[in-house]
C-alpha cells in the first residue's frame, strides 16, 4: 500500500453519472465546497442535513471532500481543529442541527482560542413550519441556532434561501481564514436543502479563484527601524515566540534573527514549535520545570520581543514578581524590560471572552504578521550591525554565555532522565526516549500533535516546521485524541509520523477519535499517558488545603480514576486500533514502542498505554 493509499474514504455502492449543475438546493452547499478544495468533511450523521449528505454522496461522489465518520460532534470538531493546524486552512465538519451543535460547543471553543480556520456547517429546520414532519423536526428546529456559538466565532450566519448560499460560503472561507483565524458556522435550513431547482432559473456559482484570500497587514516600517535599534542596542534580548506559522521560511528567518542578535528564545507548550529545541539559544524547555527555565533568563531580558505570544505581560510579570506573591500587587514597582509586541490579537478583541489578558505594557506594540515582521526585522538588524564591531562583538559574548547556560540545562535534564529511568511506574522521561529510539531514522520527522503537561525536557527536540503544533487552545480536557488523529489526517501523505501524548482524562473523554483513525486508517500513533488521576487537579486541591489548614492527604477524592482502572489498551482494540499495554514495568517499553513505531510506518493506527508516576 503506498503512502497516498493511506486514508480510507467509503467508495460508492453503485456509481452514478454526476449531473451537469446542482438539482437540488443541497447540491449547491456541495458545489461549493468542491469548488474551494474543502479535502475532507468530518461529521456525525444527522437528519437535519440529509439533503447535504446526499449531495456529498450522489453529486460530489464522496470527493472534494470526502466524508470522515466520526461518533461524537466533539471528536469531529477536533480532527477538524488539527487538520488545520497543520495545514494552515480550514477542513469542513457538519453537526445536526441544535443537538449537534450542542455536543459540539468545546472543541469550536478550542479552535476559536487557538485561532485556527475551521468551517463549521449545521442543519436546522424546516424553518418553514408547514415542511416540518410531526415530532423532531420541531425540537431539532431552532429560532437563532447560530446564538450557542456566536461568542467565540469569526462568524456565525444562516442564509435564507438557495441563492444566498454561494456567497454565504464565499464569505465564510473568507472570515474563517483572515487573520486572526477562527471558526465560522453556517446554518444551513433543511427546508432549502430539499428543495428541487427550477433549471429556468440562473444561479451564480463564483469562482473562488476570483476572491482570493486578502493577506495579514504588514509592519510600519518606521517601527521596524525602532525595533531593530532597540535589539542591536541591548546588553541582554530575548525572545518569545508564540503562533507562527508552521513554514520553513518562518523558521528559517526567526533562527536567522535569533543568531543576528544573540538572543534567548523561550518557547512554551501552548504555541507551535518554531524555534529548535536543541539550539543553543533555546534557554529553556517546554514541560516540567520550563516556568522557572524560562523566568531566570527573563530577569536578565532588557528588550523582549513577543511574536504572537499569548500572553505577553503574563509571561514577564510571572518571571518577574518576587516568589511567594500572588496577584497584580507592587506591578507598577516591577522593573519591566522594553518590550516589543508584534500580534494581530487587537483585532480579535471580544467582549465576551476574557482572552485578551494583561494588556502588554508594549513601548513598541505592531499590529502586523508576525512572519513578515521577523522577515524584515531581520534584514534591518542585519543592516546596523554592518560596520558595527562593538555591537558584534556584545552578540559573541551572549552566544558564548547561552552555549554555557544552555550545557548547564542539558546536564540538568539528563541528571533528571537518569534519576527516573528505572522508576516504578514508569516514568514519562523514558517512555518519551524509548519513543524516540524506536523511531530511528524517522524521528527527525515525527510531528508532536499533543504534549502532556509532565513533557520531560531534553528527552525530545523539535528541529524542524511542523515538528510540534502547539496546545489545544482553550484548555478542555478531551480535544488531544480528536487533534492528534486530525493531524494524522492532514499528514497521511506525507510520510512523516503523527504522534500525541495524551493524558488518560482527556483519552477517556474521547475514545471514539480510535475508532474514526481505524476505520479511515488514518496513521496516528496515541501514547496514553496513564496516572490513573486528574492529577493536575488533586494538586490544586493540595494548595487549597494547605492554605485552609485541612489535610491535603485528602486531594485524592474525587480525582482518580481507579477502583476500576481504565484498560485503554483494552479499549482501543475494541475500536480497532492495535494496541501494546498497559505497561508497567520499564524493560517492557522499548519491545512495545517499536512494535508501535512499526504499525505507524505501515500506516495503521496505534495505542500505547504506560502506567506512570503522577509527575
Amino acid at each position: 500500500m503506498s503512502i497516498a493509499d493511506r486514508v480510507r474514504v467509503d467508495s460508492l455502492s453503485v456509481s452514478g453519472e454526476r449531473p451537469p449543475a446542482p438539482e437540488w438546493g443541497s447540491d449547491v452547499v456541495a458545489e461549493m465546497l468542491r469548488r474551494l478544495d474543502v479535502e475532507y468533511v468530518s461529521l456525525v450523521p444527522g437528519s437535519s442535513f440529509r439533503g447535504l449528505h446526499d449531495s456529498l454522496v450522489n453529486y460530489n461522489g464522496n470527493r472534494s471532500p470526502s466524508m470522515i465518520l466520526c461518533n461524537h460532534e466533539e471528536v469531529s470538531v477536533a480532527i477538524a481543529h488539527g487538520y488545520a493546524k497543520v495545514r494552515g486552512r480550514a477542513m469542513a465538519s457538519i453537526v445536526h442541527s441544535n443537538v449537534g451543535l450542542m455536543h459540539a460547543t468545546m472543541a469550536v471553543f478550542n479552535a476559536f482560542e487557538d485561532r485556527r480556520p475551521l468551517l463549521l456547517l449545521g442543519g436546522n429546520g424546516p424553518m418553514d413550519a408547514t415542511r416540518r414532519r410531526p415530532g423532531l423536526d420541531w425540537v431539532h428546529t431552532t429560532h437563532g441556532q447560530g446564538e450557542l456559538v456566536r461568542q467565540y466565532t469569526r462568524w456565525e450566519h444562516q442564509p435564507t434561501g438557495v441563492a444566498a448560499v454561494p456567497d454565504t460560503l464565499l464569505r465564510a472561507w473568507h472570515a474563517t481564514h483572515t487573520e486572526p483565524a477562527g471558526p465560522v458556522y453556517v446554518d444551513l435550513d433543511a427546508g432549502w436543502q430539499e428543495q428541487r431547482l427550477d433549471p429556468s432559473v440562473p444561479l451564480l456559482l463564483p469562482d473562488p479563484a476570483d476572491f482570493p484570500l486578502p493577506t495579514p497587514p504588514a509592519p510600519d516600517p518606521i517601527l521596524v527601524r525602532q525595533a531593530a535599534e532597540w535589539l542591536t542596542q541591548a546588553e541582554f534580548p530575548v525572545i518569545l515566540p508564540g503562533r507562527l506559522a508552521l513554514t520553513q521560511n518562518a523558521w528559517d528567518d526567526l533562527i536567522a534573527l535569533a543568531e543576528a542578535l544573540g538572543a534567548a528564545v523561550l518557547l512554551e507548550r501552548r504555541s507551535t514549535g518554531s524555534f529548535p529545541t536543541d539550539h543553543v539559544l533555546c534557554q529553556s524547555g517546554m514541560g516540567v520545570r520550563a516556568t522557572s527555565e524560562a523566568a531566570g533568563v527573563i530577569k536578565q531580558a532588557d528588550v523582549v520581543l513577543a511574536l504572537e505570544r499569548s500572553d505577553p505581560a503574563g509571561t514577564l510579570r510571572g518571571a518577574l514578581t518576587p516568589a511567594g506573591e500572588t496577584g497584580r500587587d507592587g506591578w507598577a514597582e516591577l522593573s519591566w524590560p522594553r518590550l516589543i509586541n508584534v500580534s494581530l490579537e487587537p483585532l480579535h478583541l471580544s467582549s465576551w471572552m476574557a482572552d485578551y489578558y494583561e494588556l502588554p505594557r508594549a513601548g513598541l506594540p505592531i499590529l502586523a504578521s508576525a512572519e513578515r515582521t521577523v522577515q524584515l526585522l531581520l534584514e534591518e538588524v542585519r543592516r546596523k550591525l554592518t560596520d558595527a564591531p562593538a555591537l558584534q562583538a556584545n552578540v559573541t559574548q551572549r552566544m558564548a554565555a547561552h552555549r554555557a547556560a544552555r550545557a548547564t540545562l542539558e546536564a540538568t535534564w539528563e541528571a533528571a532522565r537518569q534519576r527516573s529511568w528505572d522508576a516504578r511506574p514508569v516514568s514519562v522521561a523514558r517512555a518519551v526516549v524509548e519513543l524516540r529510539q524506536a523511531l530511528g531514522e524517522r524521528y527527525p520527522q515525527a510531528v508532536l500533535a499533543y504534549l502532556p503537561l509532565a513533557w520531560p525536557n531534553g528527552a525530545w527536540h523539535f528541529n524542524r516546521p511542523g515538528a510540534y503544533i502547539g496546545g489545544d487552545g482553550g484548555a478542555g480536557i478531551g480535544a488531544a485524541p480528536g487533534l492528534t488523529v486530525g493531524a494524522g489526517l492532514a499528514l497521511a501523505d506525507s510520510g512523516r509520523p503523527v504522534i500525541g501524548v495524551l493524558g488518560d482524562g482527556a483519552t477517556l473523554m474521547a475514545p471514539t477519535a480510535l475508532w474514526t483513525a481505524a476505520h479511515h486508517r488514518i496513521p496516528a500513533l496515541m501514547i496514553v499517558i496513564n496516572n490513573q488521576s486528574y492529577f493536575n487537579d488533586e494538586e490544586h486541591q493540595e494548595r487549597v488545603a494547605r492554605t485552609r489548614g485541612r489535610p491535603p492527604e485528602n486531594r485524592w477524592i474525587g480525582q482518580r480514576m481507579a477502583d476500576p482502572g481504565v484498560d485503554f489498551a483494552a479499549l482501543s482494540r475494541s475500536l480497532g486500533v492495535e494496541a501494546f499495554g498497559p505497561i508497567a514495568e520499564p524493560g517492557e517499553l522499548a519491545p512495545a514502542m517499536q512494535a508501535a513505531a512499526r504499525a505507524l510506518a505501515e500506516g495503521r493506527p496505534a495505542l500505547v498505554e504506560i502506567r506512570t508516576a503522577s509527575r
